[in-house]
């Protein structure tokens, strides 16, 4: 049975979230430290543990309602008793006690029965809603994190093509102090650094943006990240490859989908608790009681009573009441179902969408790493030919220029492949702690300076 008086681990969050933040300051912050400290420190999980917490009293709520109930009333009273009659008039003072032992058990009452089964539906729903939570706290978090690499990527490619163009306007103006170059080449570099140097200080402010957006979410500092490492990437994650087995997958592990079919549960028995309205009801009743000067015709006489028998209730006429809240209830009914449909639809599409994203960005991630090749060695060759005279500085600007765009393009492919698969894993119901421990494994913490 569950007890309230229990702790759930979620109540240790804060401490736990304290251990975290010394645990991982030696080290960079990584996606399991990130989405564990999420999970211990957001407001909105914590308020959804406590109305789970709540929704979990439901069913010992109900189971209650089916047991005997035992009560105990006495009374105590000092009475001051006037008599008129035609012989004249007299009074009398005098106590009166009564104490009353009652024991009622339910015998046929098929709205508490339903009752029981609905409470155990709502136990599900909530139960469901948490882990549905968590597991979208999750995937914001890894969305976050990957958001906050990327830009620190974009960053680090702009400033080291910041660095090369400044090497080649250098080049530029040696060449024409030598009478080998041209101001136009001078001129063309220096427009190229203008504008990487405006791309620098935007991908700056992003970079900063991205990265108090994460630390707001996991309340720790996040200026270090451990960064995806490409050698340990695995393109081949995706297990099954089938799209079937997936939408299959998620049609029965979705907490989203079970959350609402277990509302769809509690609103149909809802019906058939508004249809006992009409039915009667049978409680079996026991009851012992002891009294003294009960009433005035007997003062100062003692009684003691035992009683045991059943009690029969059968409504006759409500006004309407019972047959307006059995409409209400079938009416709540359809929308549940047709709330659950449309649900079931839309995880389909998304369930579609990043399979998609994770097939297609593996594809992409492998043609970008060849293209990464091609350009590296497309500057090697524009700067030899360069030197033989056959190509500008603006050829080698533009090499290097694919070059950054290429790596740009690979980072991106290799973060949006993993968040995707991520959120394929969330919609198809896997658990995610330890999804996120594979993903954690292909991480690789910074090297030290």
């Amino acid at each position: 049975m569950h007890s309230t008086t229990t702790p759930h681990w979620w109540h240790c969050a804060p401490l736990l979230a304290g251990l975290l933040a010394a645990s991982t300051t030696a080290n960079a912050l990584d996606l399991s430290a990130a989405t564990t400290a999420a999970l211990a420190n957001d407001a909105g999980i914590q308020a959804t543990r406590f109305a789970t917490e709540s929704q979990l009293e439901r069913l010992p709520m109900a189971k209650a309602q089916l047991r005997p109930n035992v009560t105990l009333s006495g009374s105590i009273n000092n009475n001051q008793l006037e008599t008129t009659t035609n012989f004249g008039q007299s009074d009398d003072n005098y106590i009166s006690r009564n104490l009353t032992l009652a024991v009622r058990q339910p015998l046929y009452r098929p709205n508490l029965w339903k009752g029981m089964e609905q409470a155990q539906s709502m136990v599900e729903d909530a139960t469901a809603v948490l882990r549905a939570e968590e597991q979208n706290l999750t995937m914001k978090v890894a969305a976050a994190y990957f958001d906050a690499l990327q830009t620190e990527d974009q960053l680090k490619l702009i400033e080291a093509q910041r660095t090369l163009t400044l090497s080649q306007l250098d080049a530029a103006r040696n060449a024409l102090k030598a009478g080998t170059g041209t101001r136009t080449d001078i001129d063309e570099a220096q427009a190229r650094l203008d504008m990487v140097q405006a791309q620098a200080l935007e991908a700056r402010q992003n970079a900063e943006f991205t990265r108090r957006t994460l630390s707001a979410m996991v309340q720790q500092p996040a200026d270090v990240l451990a960064a995806l490492d490409p050698k340990r990437l695995d393109l081949l994650a995706l297990n099954p490859t089938d799209l079937q087995a997936w939408l299959d997958d998620a049609e029965h592990n979705s907490p989203e989908l079970q959350a609402l079919t277990a509302r769809v549960r509690s609103a149909e028995l809802e019906v058939d608790k508004a249809t006992a309205g009409h039915k009667p009801t049978l409680d079996a009743v026991a009851q012992l009681s002891s009294s003294e000067s009960e009433n005035v015709t007997r003062l100062f006489t003692k009684y003691k009573q035992q009683s045991l028998g059943v009690q029969f209730n059968l409504p006759l006429y409500a006004g309407g009441y019972v047959s307006a809240q059995v409409r209400s209830a079938i009416a709540e009914a359809s929308r549940a179902r047709m709330q659950l449909e449309a649900t079931r639809r839309d995880l389909q599409l998304r369930v579609q969408r990043e399979h998609r994203g994770v097939t297609e960005n593996a594809a992409k991630v492998q043609a970008l790493e060849q293209a990464e090749r091609s350009t590296a060695q497309l500057i090697e060759s524009t700067r030899m030919s360069h030197k033989a005279g056959v190509r500008t500085v603006i050829d080698i600007l533009n090499a290097e220029q694919q070059h950054l765009l290429a790596k740009r393009d690979l980072a991106m492919a290799r973060h949006l492949y993993t968040v995707s698969l991520i959120r394929l894993w969330s919609l198809a119901g896997q658990a995610l702690p330890e999804k996120i421990a594979t993903i954690n494994g292909w991480l690789a913490q910074p090297t030290q300076p």
